[in-house]
């Protein structure tokens, strides 16, 4: 069983959600348990899921929590999106956390066919 510490999307996953946090922590308080709530848990649950995962190794487990993380990647997307429309994001701030979203899911995307493809054999 390899660390999930070890895994580059995990890392890039934390990274981006640990940003998360920061740009939510000015989002208005009234938001509090709406948007930001829903941000920050959509956001911890990509490397929370990647780490329950790893330690099933390969296969269909892995496959399902990489799976998991993607739909929570995918529900931040929008919260992103609708922050930004909001005007709680920055267009900059919008930008750059989109791009590390972009790179999060097309990495559990890859890691997901790995997977598929190492269940499958040769």
């Amino acid at each position: 069983m390899r660390p999930f510490q070890d895994l580059i999307v995990w890392q890039k996953a934390h990274d981006l959600t640990l940003r998360v946090y920061g740009v939510t922590a000015s989002f208005p308080s009234h938001e509090i348990y709406g948007l930001t709530s829903q941000m920050r848990r959509s956001s911890a649950s990509v490397p929370t899921n990647i780490a329950e995962g790893s330690v099933f190794d390969e296969g269909l487990q892995f496959q399902r929590f990489l799976g998991i993380a993607l739909g929570s990647a995918t529900e931040l997307e929008y919260q992103l999106i609708l922050s930004a429309d909001l005007g709680y994001l920055a267009p900059d701030d919008w930008k750059a956390l989109d791009a590390s979203l972009t790179e999060v899911k097309k990495m559990l995307v890859t890691l997901r066919k790995r997977q598929q493809h190492a269940r499958s054999g040769p």
